[in-house]
């Protein structure tokens, strides 16, 4: 199996500093449709001269439009993903499923790989993917390394290996969407999980100090390479666009060298100071994350959510005009530094000796002195967060040169020269060769001026003379032919596409219906569950295994499995709300209605869901009135569920807080309480409000015909008044 290191670029000298320290892929995205909308990113003009550049140097690239689309943006997705099929991207990364349908009928030859956004985490939804006709998934990050080696699929798996983590499964968090209206499904994470928070134990603060408790490090896994490079994954990611090219090229270059040693049998060691500088570049601390099973203290950094930087010494006295510092390691002027305690941080302009001289740059266990311009006041330690020196290093990188070789028969008047990289092979003949009368053009000579490729992309590693005769050829025209040959090879290796094939946009189905609306309800407790069964509401969904055990047998009543699955219980003929499309693959026997997890935000989602035989299913909460209008327009209201009340669930992670059953909240800034529930070993985190959908109006004049409530701590008198409140307004 071709094992594949893929970088990010957020830019186009990230770009650059990736493909010259040794990737074999790249990925980046657009101005639109892409999860990282605050990277610099590339227009279309940009993108054009990246696939060229990519290409040129064999490298792979593949564009994010890994949001969740809305009916209203189709039309222009399509042309966009057509656009990057053209200009011959190697492959799109998608999340919504919809589009990923969607794109598989228009778009037939262009390569789909599935996000990390879309939530694959198990092998029956690997299974659906790839009935979908998908090249590549990206596993969750969840996912151990021993999980991903049991996975038998003929479909490539793609890793993440280094890089920010996620606390919740990806593209299952709605925390920043409900509290700042900036969807983490569009791009617009706020990074609410690295915000300090307080734990709250039955009604108390633990301590009284604010903690990064939800703010994971960073991901490393260079102690690992062996056991990567022996595993089913065929592609190691590094996270990253939103990081500097010089972050992204080290990194890169670490890992190359590192795959390079295993594939040669050579020792896989990093130096102290290749780690030194990686500490300095960026970190939150490291770990080998979930993929290799670490536990909670090895995945959270509780102290800080922002870089720390490299420990570099202590200070050892201060007054209001200078800081006296003792070094564990080098310091450079122009180097950023931190102290811990206070968090204050500042740019080394000028940096002294003992005697007060101005100086460069100071050695490990030297004692140095910076201005105090922050009004530091304490004894503390120091980190260097800027390295000067390491970055203009890194900004200086050797480009890579491809090899070829030339081949020339001269012979009579003409020379017939031929070029080859190993992949491609141009000859073409020029008649510039006339018989030696005074002076002969030697092999020596020809060897000499094709050598001579200045600042091209190549370097020659051979050449194949054959001289029939005595022949003279000007020097100027022999330049000129190797110029040309070689500006043809560029262009040929540049503008490598794949054929393009588009088919006409088809229209989904339109199911209408105008029977009496339908009130559903989701319980989690007897008092709820008695409260719906009394008021006969329409259906009950159960999120408690042991209390739909008792009550399973109500013709309309369905158990809720968890949106995270790693075995599949046998539920065949059961009746399930499920929030993972791997139970569209494995229960496709039983009555099967969709959550609002599986973020459902366009009329190719809803048409896909009904030909897999979806009972009802629920919209994304992150559906606005006019888009619930577009998509019951395109496609009727069967099917079709709206909630109009719920306590939203905002995250599940596998890292859990606490592993007992006292009550637990988060407690933020603003002194809002957000309810945490451990269930199935997960930690589910819910929103500090209820969410209320006001405009019944509006969904009723478009003959929306199913409404859910979803409860959470509502005692029965609670539930029975929500229940009536809500069943007058649809009716």
């Amino acid at each position: 199996m071709i094992k594949e290191l893929l970088s990010p670029a957020g830019s186009f000298a990230s770009l650059k500093q990736a493909i010259h320290n040794g990737c074999d892929a790249v990925y980046l995205g657009g101005k639109n449709f892409g999860a990282r909308k605050f990277a610099t990113n590339f227009d279309n003009l940009e993108l054009v001269e990246a696939v060229k550049y990519c290409h040129l140097y064999d490298v792979k690239i593949y564009v994010t439009v890994n949001t969740i689309i809305y009916d209203k943006e189709v039309n222009d997705f399509i042309d966009y993903v057509t656009y990057l099929h053209k200009i011959g991207v190697d492959a799109v990364i998608m999340q919504d499923v919809g589009m990923i349908y969607l794109v598989r009928k228009v778009l037939p030859n262009l390569d789909i790989h599935v996000s990390t956004q879309a939530h694959v985490h198990n092998l029956e939804q690997i299974k659906f993917y790839q009935k979908l006709g998908v090249k590549r998934v990206v596993i969750a990050r969840e996912v151990s390394l021993s999980e991903i080696n049991k996975f038998d699929t003929s479909i490539e798996i793609e890793a993440f290996i280094h890089g920010a983590l996620c606390i919740c499964y990806s593209g299952q968090c709605l925390f920043s969407s409900l509290l700042l209206n900036r969807s983490g499904n569009r791009g617009e994470c706020a990074g609410i999980c690295r915000l300090p928070f307080k734990l709250i134990k039955n009604g108390k603060e633990l301590d009284n100090l604010d903690k990064y408790l939800l703010s994971p490090k960073e991901l490393n896994t260079m102690d690992h390479v062996k056991e990567l490079l022996d595993s089913n994954i065929t592609s190691f990611k590094i996270e990253g666009r939103m990081k500097p090219g010089v972050t992204i090229g080290y990194i890169t270059k670490l890992y190359r060298y590192l795959f390079d040693h295993y594939k040669n049998n050579e020792p896989l060691l990093l130096t102290e100071k290749e780690k030194d500088n990686l500490y300095s570049l960026f970190n939150r601390k490291f770990t080998s994350g979930y993929l290799f099973n670490n536990n909670y203290k090895e995945i959270i950094n509780q102290e800080t959510s922002n870089h720390i930087g490299l420990k570099i010494g202590k200070v050892i006295s201060f007054n209001n005009k200078k800081i006296k510092i003792k070094l564990d390691n080098d310091l450079n002027q122009e180097d950023g530094i931190r102290f811990k305690k206070t968090n204050l941080g500042l740019v080394v302009n000028y940096l002294y000796d003992k005697k007060d001289n101005l100086i460069n740059s100071a050695k490990k266990d030297e004692i140095v002195y910076v201005d105090n311009k922050i009004g530091l006041n304490i004894l503390d330690d120091v980190y260097k967060t800027t390295d000067s020196k390491l970055i203009k290093e890194l900004e200086n990188y050797s480009e890579k040169r491809i090899p070829i070789s030339f081949k020339a028969l001269i012979k009579d008047n003409y020379i017939l020269l031929t070029v080859s990289d190993g992949k491609n092979t141009l000859s073409n003949k020029y008649n510039i060769v006339e018989d030696s009368i005074k002076s002969e053009t030697t092999k020596e000579r020809i060897i000499n001026q094709l050598s001579k490729l200045g600042n091209t992309c190549f370097k020659v590693i051979s050449i194949d003379i054959d001289i029939i005769g005595k022949k003279f050829i000007p020097i100027s025209k022999l330049n000129e032919i190797r110029r040309d040959l070689l500006l043809e090879l560029k262009n040929v290796r540049e503008n490598k596409k794949k054929d393009v094939i588009i088919n006409d946009l088809f229209k989904v189905n339109f199911i209408n219906s105008n029977t009496k609306p339908k009130l559903n309800v989701l319980v989690r407790t007897k008092p709820q569950l008695e409260a719906a069964i009394n008021n006969k509401v329409d259906n009950i969904y159960i999120d408690n295994l042991e209390l739909y055990n008792k009550y399973k047998d109500i013709d309309n009543v369905y158990l809720r499995l968890n949106r995270v699955i790693n075995k599949y219980n046998d539920y065949t003929n059961n009746k399930l709300l499920v929030g993972e499309v791997g139970s569209l693959n494995k229960y496709n026997n039983s009555t099967l209605n969709m959550d609002y997890f599986l973020n459902v935000t366009n009329s190719y989602n809803i048409d896909l869901f009904r030909k897999l035989n979806s009972n009802l299913i629920t919209l994304s909460i992150e559906n606005n009135i006019d888009n619930i209008k577009s998509i019951i327009k395109n496609t009727g209201n069967i099917n079709i569920e709206v909630i109009i009340y719920a306590r939203i669930e905002v995250m599940i992670s596998k890292f859990l807080l606490f592993n007992d059953d006292n009550n637990y909240m988060l407690k933020d800034r603003n002194n809002s309480l957000y309810p945490l529930i451990i269930k199935d070993n997960l930690m589910h985190v819910y929103n500090y409000k209820n969410y209320v959908l006001d405009d019944i109006k509006s969904l009723k004049e478009i003959n929306v015909n199913n409404y859910r409530i979803d409860f959470f701590d509502e005692d029965y008198m609670e539930a029975n008044k929500i229940i009536n409140k809500y069943r007058k307004e649809i009716l």
